[in-house]
This record gives structure tokens, sequence and C-alpha cells, in this order.
């Protein structure tokens, strides 16, 4: 069975990965299938026309015409509202969807029945999610670098160094989330000498923590007293809850904003999910970073891993590719039947919900997958 596979330029804002390299290409090429490729989708990521025509794809130049002629979209990031009517009934679509945020585009899709496959949502059985992992551990690491960055008194930051100097004390670092954004988080907070507090509800985490950094972190349960504390000495705030497929949940409140020193920072990498500080209304640009609310900087960029594309796509590929070849060699059914982590991440097909956490999160009616295989 040949399939053919679209891969478009990416249109969100500021948004410079690909869902494809020249490897996948190639890759796809020598099991049969037919690669489209919109012109200049890889330019972000420093990939040509040239690299991906010489390893076997055909390139277009329109997206028009990519998911005109494609049984299997491969994006990066969920579709904009130009893009929902290109897509069409049966066509399959492997992106990064966070449909619990997207209550248009959910219901674009079941509109359009379309078959959507989240990259977010296809969880091992040990829970881990493996096609999240690295754009979280690429998150966490860049969201210190935002937040240090914006700690600069010309950003309005409080002018505080995360490491300090010998008689000036380092900068108080505390992250919400223990899991991968949190521990990638950490890892650079501590190399550039800050105090670092790390929360989260699993207390089993919490040990690994204690002993993957040697009792260098500071840890405590994120109940919400403990939260409150924990907020109101920070001076870089870093959200990275996760609950897969689901809200996140709004653990900080507008009265913890409130009671942070003037010129502290908050990055809530949950905000793809919606967002988990109250006091978050927006989301932010890598153009247009931050705004300020009670003297707080407050970043929310959705796509934090697109502003270094390169290692981005690289990474994603790696993991992405695996999956994406047992959907086209197996054909949608054959392949979630088969493997029960993809089949965790279609989150809608044949114009039903068919993850509960985004049926819930929209007050649809949730429809198990098994029953439209």
């Amino acid at each position: 069975m040949t399939v053919t596979v679209g891969v478009p330029r990416e249109i969100k804002r500021d948004e410079n990965r690909v869902a494809i390299t020249p490897a996948g290409v190639e890759a796809f090429v020598r099991a049969g299938h037919r690669v489209l490729v919109e012109t200049g989708a890889g330019l972000g990521s420093g990939i040509t026309d040239d690299d991906y025509r010489a390893a076997g794809a055909t390139i277009l130049p329109h997206a028009s015409q990519v998911f005109a002629e494609a049984d299997m979209i491969l994006k990066v990031k969920e579709p904009q509202p130009s893009e929902y009517g290109l897509l069409r009934a049966g066509q399959v679509l492997f992106t990064y969807l966070h449909l619990a945020a997207e209550p248009e585009l959910t219901r674009g899709l079941m509109e359009r029945r379309v078959v959507a496959v989240a990259y977010e949502t296809v969880q091992l059985p040990d829970g881990s999610l493996p096609l999240l992992a690295p754009m979280s551990e690429v998150a966490g690491r860049m969201a210190v670098q935002i937040g240090a960055r914006l700690l600069e008194k010309r950003c309005g930051g409080s002018g505080v160094l995360l490491g300090g100097v010998p008689g000036v004390p380092p900068a108080e670092v505390v992250i919400i989330g223990g899991g991968t954004v949190g521990i990638n988080a950490a890892k650079i907070a501590l190399g550039m000498g800050a105090r670092v507090t790390v929360l989260d509800i699993n207390t089993a985490r919490l040990r690994y923590l204690d002993d993957v950094f040697g009792g260098r972190v500071v840890t405590e349960v994120s109940y919400s007293y403990n939260i409150a504390k924990a907020v109101a000495r920070a001076d870089l705030l870093i959200s990275g809850v996760l609950v897969p497929g689901a809200r996140a949940p709004r653990l900080v409140t507008e009265e913890m904003v409130r009671s942070m020193k003037p010129g502290s920072v908050i990055v809530d990498v949950a905000i793809d999910q919606g967002g988990s500080v109250e006091t978050i209304d927006r989301v932010t640009t890598h153009s247009d970073p931050y705004f300020v609310k009670y003297g707080v900087l407050h970043s929310s960029v959705p796509n934090i891993p697109g502003a270094v594309p390169r290692t981005s796509t690289f990474a994603l590929t790696n993991v992405t590719m695996p999956y994406a070849l047992k959907l086209a060699n197996q054909g949608w059914r054959a392949a979630v039947q088969c493997d029960p982590a993809l089949a965790r991440g279609v989150n809608v097909a044949e114009g039903c919900v068919t993850n509960q956490r985004v049926a819930e999160a929209h007050g649809l009616e949730y429809t198990p997958l098994e029953r439209v295989l």
C-alpha cells in the first residue's frame, strides 16, 4: 500500500520547526510511500528544498496542493483556522494538537471527520509520553534562559542574576512540576548557580529528584499551602505541570501572583494545555514574549521549542518517525490495534472524540476508540 505523506510549512506565528527531515523522507520513500513537501517548509530549520528533493520528496508550491493530495498530514503544531478547510474526511493528521485547550479546532476536526493523532497523548504502558519528551526537554531548558533574560532590568525585571556572585545571594527559582520540563529546568537553573525548589504531587518523583540532584534541589509536595509559600519567595517561577490530554490545572492563583516581588518572572510552559497560572489570560509570542501584571512579568509562549528550530526539529522527528511509518505502512486502524501507545494518540476519529479528557474539557460525548474501529 502506497501512502502519500504531506508536510506543509508551519504557519503559526514564530514557528520555524518542520515535521520531517531528509532522513525521514528517505525512510518513507524506501518503504514505498510518496512524500510531498511545501516549498520552504524546512528553511526555518536549515533544511532546503534541494535537501528534500535529494532524499526523494516532491516539492509543491502551495499548502493547498499538499493537503489535497496527501493521505496523511505531518505537522508540528495544531492546524491554524486558515487550514481547517484544507482537511478532509478520512485524512490522518499527525501532530501536536493540545485539544483540551482548543474547542474550535476540536469541533473542526470532528466536522471534517479527520483522524487526528496527537503527539502529546501517545503514551507508553509506564505512563511516559515519548513524543512529548524531547520538546519538554527543550522547553524546560529554554524556560530558564527566558526567565534569566526577563529578570534583566532592561526588560523590566528585578535585575537579579540567577547565580549571584560572591557576597550576593543567587536567585530563587521555583519549579512547579517535577516531570520532564521540571527536571530539565532544574538542571539549567542549578548549572547557572540558582537556588532551586521543585514541587510535585508525586512523592516518589520527589525522592527521585532528590537522588538525581544529590540533595542540591529543595523538594516539596505541591499542596496549595506549599505552592503559595514558594511562589511568594520566587524570583523566577516556572510551571511545567501536565495531565496528559487534559487542560492544565490552575495551581497558581491570582492572590499568589500578587504576593510576588516586583520584577519577578513567571514562565508558564503549561500554556499549551491552557496554562496553570490564573493571571495568564493570553498567550504571548517569541517576538512579543511577555506582559506585566501586578508588577510581575508573565511569559506564556505556547511553542517555546520554536525558538531553537533546528535542534527541536531533529529531536522531534527522531521520535515521531517510527510512529509515522507505522501509520503509513499498516494504515491507521491496523497500526493502533497493534500498538496501544499509538492508540492513545487518537483524539478524534470519524467525527467522534476518542480521548476522554478532551471530551470532558469541552462537554462533548466521549466515544471509546474501540467503537470507531
